[in-house]
């Protein structure tokens, strides 16, 4: 299922914005965001990631024209509709000039509108989506289902979005389960997540952050090469959590993106600075958890009530309804990309694909 196409109409005419909003969303269906300010258009198209810029010519300020090519700078392939109502040569031949993708006269018409932005938003999202570069993501865990429960939702987006997804768990400790059927319950979810599993068996509550945890992990950041990782918090009461963390630093010391996920044990002193919305991947989350059935009834955490009101609890500080939170411990930004390596992957797959 694809989520409605998002548009940002940049119109000093309040009328004239007031009619191309509502056409947009009654008729087509999309999720749409004016702005009369051609000066704030650009923080609003790059915190709002649309599919297609509509925009008016002549505003206080700053030509459609100018913001066309100042958008292009930045973002080459958005789609572009130009709109005016004087019906001039010269303005169509220095849009035309300036990249737009279409040129509407106005009054324009509600069917040619929605055509015309629907035929562009699909055109361009197609091409947005095949150049995005793909990410490697390497989950990494101490226990069976502490990735689920940290990051499940992220990595649904992530498949969503088509980035590899490996898991590593380093023990296969009981917990309250026989060994064999807690291996069995981290395959039928790395199944169900479509994700590769490398399923390790160090001793439960005992596992080191120095030897063998670190050159497990090496082995397997080699051989995957990911370029986010994902794994457990220092702020954690858990021994096995803490010492994972520290290993993990270790060896994914050359990975570009490495984050901190939330567990059930970690401490008050948890401080996220990234929120990522899981909106449309909850299902998915509750269903990867409702694998590790010998846990599901030993474990408050693992409730589905519980699972959701602690996502429902992070949206509070951003980022959508339903959030996973992130200590970020390393991140390369590519500053030729005005979105963040994490919210290129997880975010923007969570907002244009939300009935995963």
């Amino acid at each position: 299922m694809t989520d409605a196409y998002r548009v940002v109409i940049v119109e000093d005419d309040p009328d004239v914005a007031e009619y191309t909003k509502t056409v947009l969303q009654k008729r087509g269906g999309f999720e749409v965001r004016v702005t009369g300010d051609p000066f704030e258009a650009k923080g609003l198209i790059v915190e709002f990631d649309p599919d297609v810029v509509v925009t008016d010519i002549e505003m206080p300020g700053m030509t459609g024209l100018t913001l066309m090519e100042q958008i292009r700078a930045v973002q080459p392939d958005l789609p572009i509709v130009v709109m005016t109502a004087h019906i001039s040569v010269d303005y169509a031949v220095a849009a035309l000039r300036a990249q737009a993708d279409e040129f509407l006269t106005k009054p324009v018409g509600a069917v040619e509108l929605v055509s015309v932005v629907t035929r562009l938003a699909a055109d361009g999202r197609a091409n947005r989506e095949a150049s995005r570069p793909r990410e490697h993501v390497l989950a990494i865990g101490a226990h069976p289902d502490d990735v689920e429960i940290g990051v499940g939702g992220i990595l649904a987006s992530h498949r969503a979005a088509g980035d590899s997804v490996t898991i590593l768990t380093l023990s296969r400790g009981a917990r309250g389960g026989a060994p064999e059927d807690r291996q069995h319950e981290s395959l039928a979810s790395a199944e169900l997540l479509g994700a590769r599993l490398f399923l390790e068996d160090l001793v439960d509550t005992a596992i080191s952050n120095t030897g063998e945890t670190v050159s497990i992990i090496e082995r397997v950041v080699n051989e995957v090469n990911p370029t986010i990782v994902y794994t457990h918090s220092a702020h954690d009461r858990h021994q096995d959590h803490r010492a994972v963390h520290e290993a993990a630093l270790v060896a994914t010391r050359t990975v570009r993106t490495v984050a901190c996920f939330q567990s059930p044990s970690s401490t008050v002193d948890f401080r996220p600075s990234r929120f990522v919305s899981i909106d449309g991947y909850t299902d998915r989350k509750l269903a990867l958890l409702n694998c590790f059935r010998s846990q599901g009834e030993i474990r408050g955490y693992l409730q589905p009530e519980f699972v959701l009101a602690t996502a429902r609890y992070w949206g509070r500080y951003g980022g959508g309804t339903s959030v996973e939170p992130l200590e970020i411990i390393r991140e390369t930004a590519d500053l030729s990309s005005p979105v963040r390596p994490i919210a290129t992957a997880a975010d923007a797959a969570a907002r244009r694909n939300p009935g995963h």
